[in-house]
């Protein structure tokens, strides 16, 4: 009887610890398809950019020979290069700031009590559903020198895309344009969040609206915010279409951001193992600038 007994704890016990085993499997089952997929679509072609940076290839994208960090020394010494650098943080600053501060300020306006804020609302975030060739098109007839209605509202006589001033701030205003839409969503978003308890208090004990938005609003916006910043800041080291369709890089490679300059090298000048190299300078760059912006979070981000 006592072995019968003893038998039936091993089993119990055999069950017990196989089913714990399963228990600890199972989830990471469930995610076999979604790291298949990262890993053939995300991960293999970063470490392959890697590999190439450190060959060169031929007209094909062929691998010829192993020259080390030969690339990334000749990227750094040209001066087409250094200007690429340039000018994307030029772009980053010029579009990622103006975005924040006009999302911000439309979400406000839609969080008063704005007549027909519905209306404004769809307005607001329509640019949302223009892609980005569509909307570099739209901006490229109205930029035109001749018949554009930009120069014909303010009686003006410049030719925007042909000018490297005019035509960084062309590029500008073509991406501002299409983020600050994205960020009004989220922004008004979060400040449907701001509790009113804090507001009311605010307002009892005297404090105007610019007192209100700066000790309690924004505060309580600050994550919200701080997403914001990071998408935008993401978004416009990759920013390709409207540069494509409107400047091509120049005029004398004025709007020549790096991710232009990485599609010219392998697709035009067939240099594939210097676009490579190219890419992965980028990564480099935005993952320390996304460092130092949430290493910065912990300073001025307020969670509640």
């Amino acid at each position: 009887m006592v072995e019968v007994v003893n038998k039936t704890e091993v089993k119990v016990k055999g069950s017990y610890a196989r089913g714990n085993i399963v228990n600890k499997i199972e989830p990471y089952i469930y995610l076999i398809p979604c790291l298949l997929i990262f890993g053939i679509f995300t991960y293999f072609p970063f470490i392959k950019t890697i590999y190439i940076s450190l060959f060169n290839t031929d007209a094909q994208g062929r691998i010829k020979s192993f020259v080390a960090l030969s690339n990334y020394i000749e990227l750094f010494k040209s001066a087409s290069f250094i200007n690429s650098i340039v000018v994307t943080f030029k772009f980053v600053i010029l579009t990622t700031v103006p975005s924040i501060i006009l999302g911000l300020i439309f979400a406000l306006l839609i969080n008063n009590k704005l007549k027909f804020k519905n209306v404004f609302s769809t307005m607001y975030a329509m640019p949302m559903a223009v892609s980005s060739a569509s909307g570099a098109i739209i901006w490229l007839l109205l930029f035109n020198p001749t018949i554009g209605l930009i120069n014909y509202i303010f009686k003006l006589k410049v030719n925007w895309l042909a000018s490297p001033f005019f035509g960084l701030i062309a590029v500008v205003i073509v991406t501002v344009w299409m983020n600050m839409c994205v960020n009004f969503i989220f922004i008004a978003a979060g400040l449907k969040n701001v509790p009113k308890e804090l507001c009311e208090s605010a307002v009892i004990d005297g404090a105007n609206y610019l007192q209100l938005l700066k000790n309690v609003i924004l505060p309580c916006l600050s994550p919200t915010l701080f997403f914001v910043l990071v998408i935008d800041v993401i978004n416009a080291f990759q920013t390709f279409g409207q540069i494509n369709i409107m400047t091509s890089g120049g005029p004398s490679e004025a709007t020549n951001v790096i991710v232009y300059s990485i599609y010219r090298n392998a697709f035009f000048n067939n240099r594939f193992s210097l676009a490579s190299a190219e890419s992965i300078i980028l990564f480099l760059i935005m993952f320390f600038i996304t460092l130092v912006q949430f290493k910065y979070e912990k300073k001025k981000v307020f969670y509640r």
